[in-house]
């Protein structure tokens, strides 16, 4: 599970309440975060914003939202270090065997393009050629991540919006329903309500969208450091490298801490963050 994430969308939900509490008369009040409670915003505000979303994006991008979030929650997807370890072993079985010994190492393997990238040298393609496959798969790959993170950005760019037109909507009932003849009326409640849309607006955008977005990301770029790993290794392979010099080649990849933690077992291979 994803715990950096749950801890912080959940302290941010529970730090607005309870700033909700505070600030009235009475000081400390459970009781006020009533006043913040509106179905008309609720409605404009997060109905819209979901409509707009719907409306920007093709079904085949909707229907990946279920992968997004099981994406985002999932942190033991990308493991450098583990991807190393294998590939420091294909080395050994290659320099000693010849690289048709690893077509059965590859139709082991899990992750397509690992397993593809294998293939490709099992079947004596051209370096160029086969560097050019891998890399346009990455490139590929990294672009409909893009887009699915895209997906929550517009959701946090138009989310203010519509707090804003939502706002824009209780000022405007607010003003039609204004009694001249009797001084206005009581002004407060209304524009109480006008404005919590705006606070909507702002709750969705930077505490449910932007977060999400960010994290994709991060899971694309851990995702793109274990293939230009698995690229590079195999193309050295090919090369004939030598199994001990290929592990230091591939370690420059990683950060020193995790070079000094030592090899992390077999778990954790490079998946498509689709």
């Amino acid at each position: 599970m994803n715990i950096t994430y749950v801890i912080g969308f959940v302290g941010a939900v529970a730090v607005m309440i309870i700033g909700m509490m505070f600030g009235g008369e009475t000081g400390f009040t459970p009781s006020q975060v009533g006043n913040f409670w509106d179905p008309a915003s609720v409605f404009i505000t997060i109905g819209c914003t979901v409509m707009i979303i719907i409306a920007s994006f093709p079904p085949s991008a909707l229907k990946d939202i279920p992968k997004h979030f099981k994406v985002l929650m999932n942190t033991k997807g990308n493991n450098p270090l583990a991807i190393i370890d294998e590939l420091v072993e294909l080395a050994q079985v290659a320099r000693k065997n010849g690289l048709l010994a690893l077509e059965e190492k590859g139709n082991q393997q899990e992750d397509p393009f690992f397993k593809q990238c294998i293939m490709l040298i099992v079947d004596n393609n051209d370096a160029d050629q086969a560097r050019e496959i891998m890399m346009n798969d990455i490139e590929q790959s990294s672009a409909r991540h893009e887009a699915g993170a895209g997906m929550y950005d517009k959701g946090s760019s138009v989310a203010p919006a519509f707090g804003m037109v939502g706002t824009l909507v209780g000022l405007i009932n607010m003003l039609r329903a204004m009694d001249v003849s009797s001084g206005g009326g009581d002004l407060g409640p209304a524009m109480a309500t006008a404005l919590v849309t705006t606070l909507y607006g702002c709750v969705m955008a930077h505490m449910v969208f932007g977060p999400i977005s960010s994290q994709l990301r991060q899971r694309d770029e851990e995702e793109m450091l274990c293939k230009l790993i698995i690229v590079e290794g195999i193309m050295s392979i090919q090369a004939g490298s030598n199994p001990k010099a290929l592990r230091e080649k591939l370690l420059t990849f990683v950060a020193q801490r995790q070079r000094d933690g030592g090899g992390a077992g077999k778990a954790g291979k490079g998946g498509e963050a689709e």
